[in-house]
């Protein structure tokens, strides 16, 4: 819930309405988004990968290493997210910790499920 907490009185929002696509597979991206409200599903190589809720975040990666988006995300509800540009994102690892460690937990969690998914195809084929 730190994301939650520190974005949750955020001047700007973005809003997405249920059923657009906030983060497209491939694209290039310069920022991550901070779910204020609603719900929304992350896609991947299109298999359903998770369903994220309020203080959940995606698109970490684009700001970490620039490299292009990896999943879509779609909402399923209705939805305000916060963006944080790489400045941003660089200021609160410096200068909040606890956000660096929580980036870093759910990337692992990320990566298991991403190769959960891997082996589940492979067992398929």
């Amino acid at each position: 819930m730190i994301f939650y907490n520190l974005f949750r009185h955020s001047p700007e929002f973005l809003e997405i309405k249920s059923g657009e696509v906030l983060l497209k597979e491939g694209d290039i991206g310069e920022e991550m988004y901070v779910l204020i409200e609603g719900a929304a599903k992350i896609e991947y190589r299109g298999i359903f990968f998770a369903e994220i809720g309020p203080g959940d975040f995606v698109g970490e990666l684009a700001v970490i290493d620039g490299s292009p988006r990896l999943a879509t995300t779609i909402a399923v509800t209705d939805c305000r997210f916060v963006a944080i540009n790489r400045t941003r994102f660089e200021f609160l690892v410096a200068e909040t910790p606890n956000f660096a460690l929580e980036v870093m937990r759910v990337l692992a969690q990320r990566l298991r499920r991403t190769d959960e998914i891997r082996l589940q195809e492979r067992s398929k084929q």
